[in-house]
Parts: structure tokens; sequence; C-alpha cells
């Protein structure tokens, strides 16, 4: 698939602008906060309805405006795919093919973005909660399920709190609404733990050989979801519920004691390791950038083995943070497959077939010049 279209009106700086787009590599250039990152993050935006970089949807509308509206014709397998994302303070409406969405769970999945951006360095580093949003966020492409389980674990799993914490306080004495919770925060956490087990296994398949390239063949990459409950891919759901039964059993008093649930996916971590060490803790600053760009590299695959197609690529302002030899591996494995987008200060110093071919716009104060 790839964008031959976007149009942006009232959407962060830019008033209006309609730009076409190759459907191989498109390069936004310009001084830092001219508009580039905008750009890039509108397409991201049309795709998984929300930003990479804010959780508060009234900063993508331009000063003194009401909404935003991205649009955006995407070209499938089976031919051009209109969509449209406004977003107003009221919320937000998406539209796929010209019918608008009655959920946002709908609308994700039909354009398949993957956003490689600095932060992103950061994700083996980084929180467990950036891990965990990772998942959510890279699970949620390829399974509208997962969203709605995952919307309703987060919907039980606050409705829990909130019960805990009055029954720490003392304002509710009756523990049979605690049951009927715990029962349906397990049922939808157990769906929710399967599905990310399952997909830290097709990364790991994906990953490993991309990131025993970029070694140079001296490392090895394993990636584990860790849960405190004992279960494996392998798991089935019965099981997983089982587990989940036994550990709430467990910890009743403690999370009445404490008012808050202490197990469950929203505790879970992803952990990365290479030739069997933690590369979180133990791995260099450099095998830390190999896992993170083996990870996005691996997710081009992942999703192209899920769907039948090959997302779009999304490089924010990444090129200058990788050294040349990982720079030229992402160049080379991206090559005549997958139609990206890169935002950089300059061309300059980066030597690479793929870059020469590339459609240049040039991006001053809003404005685009191609």
């Amino acid at each position: 698939m790839y964008i031959q279209s976007l149009a942006l009106t009232s959407y962060r700086n830019y008033e209006h602008t309609e730009l076409q787009f190759d459907n191989k590599v498109n390069v936004m250039i310009g001084e830092n906060a001219q508009g580039k990152t905008n750009l890039m993050e509108a397409i991201y935006v049309l795709s998984m309805a929300k930003s990479h970089r804010t959780s508060n949807d009234k900063e993508l509308i331009r000063w003194d405006q009401d909404y935003a509206k991205i649009e955006g014709r995407v070209i499938k397998k089976n031919g051009p795919l209109p969509m449209q994302l406004v977003i107003s303070k009221k919320g937000k409406r998406g539209k796929v093919n010209h019918i608008e969405q009655q959920k946002l769970s709908h609308y994700v999945g039909a354009l398949n973005t993957i956003m490689f951006a600095p932060e992103d360095l950061s994700l083996v580093k980084g929180s467990p909660q950036i891990r965990r949003r990772f998942l959510d966020m890279e699970i949620g492409q390829v399974s509208a399920v997962y969203l709605h389980d995952l919307s309703l674990y987060q919907k039980i799993l606050s409705q829990r709190n909130h019960y805990l914490k009055q029954l720490q306080t003392r304002k509710q004495k009756d523990q049979a609404m605690l049951e009927v919770l715990t029962e349906q925060l397990i049922d939808a956490a157990a769906k929710v733990v399967k599905r990310r087990l399952t997909f830290t296994k097709q990364l790991e398949k994906w990953a490993q050989p991309l990131h025993f390239g970029i070694s140079r063949e001296l490392e090895t990459l394993t990636l584990q979801y860790h849960t405190a409950i004992e279960v494996s891919e392998a798991s089935d759901l019965s099981k997983i519920k089982n587990s989940y039964e036994e550990s709430f059993q467990k910890l009743r008093d403690r999370e009445i004691d404490r008012g808050v649930t202490l197990w469950g996916p929203h505790r879970d971590d992803l952990l990365f390791f290479v030739n069997g060490r933690d590369v979180q803790t133990y791995g260099s600053q450099g095998q830390q950038r190999t896992t993170a760009l083996s990870l996005k590299l691996a997710e081009i695959d992942l999703i192209h083995e899920e769907i039948g197609e090959y997302p779009i690529l999304l490089l924010d302002d990444v090129l200058s943070e990788l050294d040349d030899y990982r720079q030229s591996h992402l160049l080379h494995t991206i090559q005549g497959r997958v139609q990206t987008f890169v935002t950089t200060t300059s061309v300059e110093g980066i030597d690479h077939a793929t870059l020469k071919e590339a459609e240049i716009f040039r991006v001053a104060s809003g404005k685009v010049i191609d």
C-alpha cells in the first residue's frame, strides 16, 4: 500500500496544503520547527487516529481554529481507499471510503504505518510503559479485536481499582462485587496477554535475522513477554485464566490494603536479550540501538505477513541518530519495497541510492515546495 495524496486543513502550523507522493521514497527537508515533523505526524494520525507526540488532540488543531482535517488517498492492492479524519474539541470522526466509522477501533487498520523517531531508540532502555504502548499500537494495527479487548480490559480495570479503593477506605464492605469485577477482568486480561504473547513470538521471528545481520553475525536477539503469571505463547486461554484466578485469590487482601490491582497486562513488560544477556541492563548503547532498529524493521515483514501488504514507513529525523553502518542497513532493507517518508535537515553525508532516487519536498513556515 502507499499514500498517493495528502491534504491538511488547519493542522498544526498548516493552514491548507495538498501534496502528491511518489510510491517509493519521499524526503521532507527543512530547518527545525518549520513543519517537517508535523507532516509526518499527520500521516501517522491519519493511520492511527492518535499522535505519537502528544496525547492532547487539541494541540493538533491550528491556533484559533475549531477543527483540523486530514485527508488521504491510499492505494491498496484492491484499489484506491479515501480516508478522512476530523479532529475537533468534541472528539474525532473518521471516514474510510467515505463511510463514517462508528468506532475509531473500526477506523484503525485501514492504513498501516510504522513510525521510527529518535524517541523510539529509547524503546529498549525506557520504561515498561513505553514497551506496553509499543505492543498495543502495533498489535492494534492488525487486529481490531485486540483493540476491543484492550479497551474493555482498561475499562474494567478502572472500575475494579475504584472498588478496591472503596474497600480500602471502608466505604464498601461487600466483596461480592469485587468477585464479579475480578472475573470480568480475568476474561479480558487473558485475551490481551494471549495476543501479546503471540505477537512477541512473531516479532522475534522477523527481528532475529535482521539483528544478526546488522551486528555482523555476532549477536542473537531473543524477545520475552514478561508477565507475573506462569504462561508462555503455547498457553491457551483457559490456562491463562486459571493462572490469573489463582493469583488474584492470593492477592486479594494485599490489593484491598493497597486499593489497587497489582497484577495484569497493565504491569507487564517486553524484554530483549542479546546472546542471553538483558540488553536494557547490560547492553551497550550500540546494542540497544541495533535492537530498536531490528524491531522496527521486523514490523514491516510482520505486518506484510498479517495483512498481505507492506505498511508505510515514517522515518522522522532518525537517520542522523544512526551511524553510517546502521543507516545503510536500514536504507538497504527498505529499498524498492516500502513507501517511505524521511524528514531531515539535510541529505548531505547520506550516500545511498535510495535517497538519490527520492522525491524531495522543501518545508518552510508551514508551506511545502516540491
